[in-house]
């Protein structure tokens, strides 16, 4: 319980660290929604002060804050001028549509990363090892949003996969079988730029990883007593090598989280990345603050899941809990 709670008390933290340092961010930067207002004509100056009055954008920074807090508390988190909309809602949807993205990638690139990690573990040294290492090096080096452009560009001229958004224009017309097909069309472009994007790291840590747990003594004698290698390499070394991979695991969220951001607002998919975009073009400040709050706490989430898979799988860590 102790370990729990101190991890809790770091996300906790944490999110407050980055809800103030956003909030001071967005306000010092130069202009507001209120700004582009006063470059309409046809609003009246006293109209728009009226307004920075009524949202409290007349008033210092910590009181600000403060508002806004409260407004968190009651599960609104602010308002958005340019969506007329509290922003809880908002985000409640986009988010929903970035999980789906960003787990459904995060399962696919491991089920890919982990056999082919083990391998090229198992050659080690060998031709097929440095051709796999060759490949993931050529993808490391492809920036996300020319991986993100490319495989665009190719559905676009091939006409096998649509190019944007979640659904097509007659989804609601659709039978149920129907409307999994099409979200699962839509969904293969952006889940293939992330699944490449993350592959090559994830490949290598697995190969380091089993490479450097199947010269332990025990595998050794394992092999000895005549153990068949696929049952050595999964039943033994890819449990052994866990504790590395689930840290991982965890990380990798985080990176599939941000790049998602980048993939969905290159190809349409209605997440947060597209939100968040609009929302600072048109300086709206508190749609970017909760944005960029509830990007961290799926980020904080993820990784404290690790944390507890971690510690449930390794006695070390709840011995050395215990003793803190």
């Amino acid at each position: 319980m102790r370990y729990l709670l101190r991890r809790l008390g770091h996300a906790l933290f944490l999110l407050a660290g980055v809800s103030i340092l956003a909030f001071v961010f967005t306000a010092l930067a130069p202009g507001n929604y209120f700004d582009e207002m006063r470059l309409n004509p046809q609003i009246a100056p006293e109209t728009v002060e009226a307004l920075r009055a009524q949202y409290g954008f007349d008033k210092p920074l910590p009181v600000r804050y403060a508002s806004w807090l409260n407004s968190v508390i009651h599960g609104e988190m602010g308002f958005s001028f340019g969506y007329n909309s509290p922003v809880a809602p908002l985000l409640l949807v986009r988010a929903r549509n970035t999980l789906l993205l960003t787990i459904t990638a995060t399962l696919l690139a491991w089920a890919i990363a982990l056999p082919l990690g083990v391998w090229s573990a198992e050659r080690l040294g060998r031709l097929p090892d440095r051709l796999l290492s060759w490949g993931t090096a050529a993808l490391l080096v492809i920036p996300d949003l020319a991986l993100a452009l490319g495989l665009l560009v190719l559905a676009v001229r091939s006409g096998w996969f649509p190019t944007g958004g979640m659904a097509s224009v007659d989804f609601e017309t659709l039978s149920p079988l129907s409307k999994l097909r099409d979200l699962g069309l839509h969904m293969i472009l952006p889940v293939t730029a992330l699944v490449l994007s993350s592959l090559p790291l994830l490949v290598r840590h697995v190969r380091a990883a089993v490479a450097d747990v199947l010269s332990a003594p025990f595998l050794l004698a394992a092999v000895g007593h005549g153990i068949p290698r696929r049952t050595l390499l999964y039943r033994y070394a890819l449990p052994a090598a866990a504790n590395p991979l689930i840290s991982l695991f965890g990380f990798s969220i985080g990176v599939l989280l941000s790049g998602s951001l980048l993939v969905e607002a290159v190809m349409s998919w209605p997440g947060l990345g597209p939100l968040l975009l609009e929302a600072i073009l048109a300086r709206d400040l508190y749609v970017v603050i909760g944005s960029v709050l509830v990007s961290t706490l799926l980020l904080i989430v993820g990784n404290f899941g690790m944390d507890l898979l971690l510690y449930w799988v390794d006695p070390r860590i709840r011995t050395g809990a215990g003793e803190k």
